[in-house]
């Protein structure tokens, strides 16, 4: 059986791949090797991406998935100047940014929090951090549920950061300097096996600066070294190590007044005068992954992967205390002050058999798969009672706040134990239709022992539950011609109680919460595979949402939220040197079914509560409509420039929908001068000063993060 590929396509370069597990997503016959033509290569700066890894779990092309997934290059990760998930995320329509507390990377995809649904090559990344980009190669959003392939979870999606590798001889050093007061400085050394048995490579970055914000700050170091072992040319082993040290200040925005977030200079700051001291979180991240690959013939190949994080987190915040709202009269609020302490620790092993086979007319690619894993996950929590007086929220002289005046009132210990078994069936019936077919079944156990301090009395509560589930997946693709694709696929996950936090003893006893995904789609590739473009119209569903009773203030299953949508992509590397990334979004994310109600606001101009349904209400940080732009032109003789916009539409900030963030539009350019040996980029980021809200809380009115105003950014990269 013959495989042909259009010139230009990446995949013929992992079709040549020994070790990969699945290099095609599609099986071809056992009798023989495909056939490849080349005739042209896709280059490390393309901002066309036609495989990825995150679908699958092989390295598969995009248009053979019957689901939406979007790709970050790392060419576009450079030219932007990205140096947070936040930065990357905003090339991914459908995606809405949250301030994560100020602790943390987090986003709603699709109209749902994907708090949880972070992974790194594939494994669970679910502890609460900001994550660096110096070890990172791309990022991948899978969209809708992904729970056959990756368990618990994901109900608008996931996103998956895929790192640097060894296996290229790379020796960069750069720095960045901008109008900030930021610097950051970065190293990607690296050395390919040659004809040796061992590569390995080095990435790490130092980041120290302020900010717009007031009393904003950051102290950031990350390392990353690795090395793969080559036995032969089917069997290898990587060996990766993280190390993340991160300190900020943890800024929970602004609040609101009359239905708005109120209208200060966007350094306004809301917490500690002493924020370095009071008002810092900081983590320390560690990881180690070991990942062996076998390819015992042309039929079968295995991989295990097995990866352990350590996690510690130091918070401390004040800010609008959470028992208040603000005084619509007096335009005052209150404050409260608290801190957190988590450590955590975990690992997962995956074992994975890949069966090519020909049965009859059809061609398999059969994915076994089984995951272990256990995890634990422990907290004290302390508070201080709301600081004397009050505030004005439009020009607060806020206080110096002693961050040890706290007192303990809680302390969990949780214990996470996860097994899961899978199987997936990639089928080419013929060279126009193909299906993904699969099902996982997931033992999910959790433990809690809650500790209740109150009034010097310490109680224990001992929380634990399994649950059991099977997430499934169908997909059916239709190639007409070989730069046609269409395609239907449904798919469903679960999201149990305490899934991302400690057991509670009033969710412990609830059922998990089941979200579908139905989805039709087309994707088309241009120009020689110069450009491809997507579009799919989806209906995302999920029920037994948990809500509190308003009578007997108990959380129960009641509620549904549903989200219509429409997504397009288009990515270009067109000829004359143009490159081109642009995406869309519609949404129309809903609260469906609720009994939960929100009174999080006074009515506007009074001190008087303002209690609404939450039933109807759209869906928290969503917006209706998002468009997301990126052009660069390479002009010659080293010179290239770059220019693109954001435009958001407005989001609802809490439940109730009391409380808007406007919607915005924002501009951002580049500039750069590159040679063989030395780079010069200029970065300027909101170019016309525009003032907006680039992201809320989803929860509460009062806990919105201004966007930064215009800011400039100089880049000097340097390649030994």
């Amino acid at each position: 059986m013959k495989y042909r590929l259009k010139p230009g396509r990446l995949a013929v370069l992992t079709a040549l791949s020994a070790c990969s597990v699945a290099p095609l997503g599609f099986a071809q016959g056992t009798d023989s090797l495909p056939e490849v033509q080349v005739s042209g290569s896709r280059t490390s700066d393309s901002y066309v991406v036609p495989i990825a890894v995150s679908g699958t779990k092989s390295e598969a092309p995009l248009r053979d998935i019957p689901q939406t997934i979007n790709v970050v290059p790392a060419q576009v990760l450079k030219d932007q100047n990205a140096t947070s998930m936040q930065d990357v995320l905003r090339n991914v329509p459908g995606v809405g940014l949250s301030t994560g507390d100020g602790q943390r990377d987090q986003v709603f995809i699709r109209g749902f929090t994907a708090i949880g649904d972070q992974f790194v090559d594939g494994f669970r990344d679910d502890a609460l951090y900001f994550r660096d980009l110096s070890n990172v190669e791309s990022v991948e959003v899978i969209k809708g549920p992904a729970a056959v392939l990756y368990g618990r979870g994901s109900s608008g999606g996931l996103i998956n950061r895929v790192t640097k590798k060894p296996g290229i001889d790379v020796s960069d050093v750069s720095f960045t300097a901008n109008s900030t007061a930021g610097r950051r400085a970065e190293l990607d050394l690296g050395r390919g096996a040659g004809d040796g048995a061992v590569s390995w490579r080095l990435t790490g970055a130092v980041e120290r600066g302020d900010g717009f914000r007031a009393q904003q700050f950051i102290d950031r170091t990350a390392i990353a070294p690795s090395m793969e072992l080559r036995f032969s040319s089917d069997t290898k082993l990587l060996l990766q190590a993280d190390y993340l040290e991160d300190r900020r200040v943890m800024d929970f925005g602004i609040p609101s007044y009359k239905g708005r977030p109120v209208s200060v200079d966007p350094g306004t700051y809301y917490g500690a005068r002493n924020a370095r001291d009071a008002d810092f979180v900081q983590t320390r991240v560690v990881s180690t992954a070991a990942t062996f690959t076998h390819r015992f013939n042309e039929e079968f190949s295995f991989r295990n992967a097995l990866r352990y994080y350590d996690y510690h987190l130091n918070r401390n915040s004040t800010n609008i205390a959470s028992n208040t709202r603000v005084n619509e009269i007096t335009g005052t609020m209150q404050l409260g002050h608290s801190h957190l302490d988590r450590d955590e620790n975990g690992w997962f092993n995956q074992s994975e058999l890949t069966q090519k086979l020909k049965l009859g007319q059809t061609s398999h690619e059969i994915l076994y798969g089984v995951e272990f894993g256990q995890q634990s996950k422990d907290s004290l929590s302390a508070a201080a009672a709301n600081l004397p007086g009050t505030y004005s929220i439009f020009n607060p002289v806020v206080p110096v706040v002693n961050p040890a005046n706290v007192t303990v009132n809680n302390r969990t210990f949780g214990t996470y134990d996860t097994f899961g078994t899978y199987l997936q069936d990639t089928i080419a019936f013929n060279d126009q239709w193909k299906a993904l077919v699969g099902m996982r079944y997931d033992s999910f156990k959790q433990k809690s022992d809650v500790y209740g301090i109150a009034g010097g009395v310490t109680t224990l509560t001992q929380l634990s539950r399994t649950d059991a589930a099977y997430s499934p997946r169908a997909g059916l693709v239709w190639q007409p011609t070989e730069t046609q694709s269409y395609y239907l696929s449904w798919s469903k996950s679960f999201q149990p109680s305490g899934e991302n936090f400690a057991l509670a003893a009033n969710n412990a006893d609830l059922a998990p919460e089941n979200t579908r995904n139905t989805e039709v789609g087309a994707k088309y590739d241009f120009w020689d595979n110069r450009a491809s473009a997507t579009v799919s119209v989806f209906r995302l569903e999920r029920d037994n949402i948990k809500t509190t009773d308003p009578t007997t203030n108990r959380v129960v299953p009641v509620g549904k939220q549903r989200t219509d949508g429409i997504e397009l992509t288009f990515n270009a590397d067109l000829k004359q040197g143009w490159k081109v990334m642009a995406g869309y979004a519609y949404l129309n994310a809903k609260i469906t079914d609720s009994i939960a109600t929100d009174g999080s606001v006074n009515f506007p101009g009074t001190n008087s509560q303002q209690v609404v349904t939450v039933q109807g209400k759209r869906a928290t940080l969503t917006p209706m409509h998002s468009l997301n732009f990126w052009l660069t032109k390479d002009l010659g003789s080293g010179f290239t420039v770059g220019s693109g916009a954001n435009a958001v539409g407005a989001r609802a900030a809490n439940p109730g929908n009391t409380v808007i963030l406007p919607g915005y539009v924002t501009a951002d350019a580049m500039a750069a001068y590159r040679t063989a040996k030395y780079e010069v980029q200029f970065n300027v980021n909101n170019i016309f000063n525009t003032g907006y809200i680039i992201s809320g809380h989803g929860s509460s009115p009062n806990l919105s993060l201004p966007g930064a105003p215009r800011n400039f950014a100089l880049t000097l990269r340097y390649h030994m």
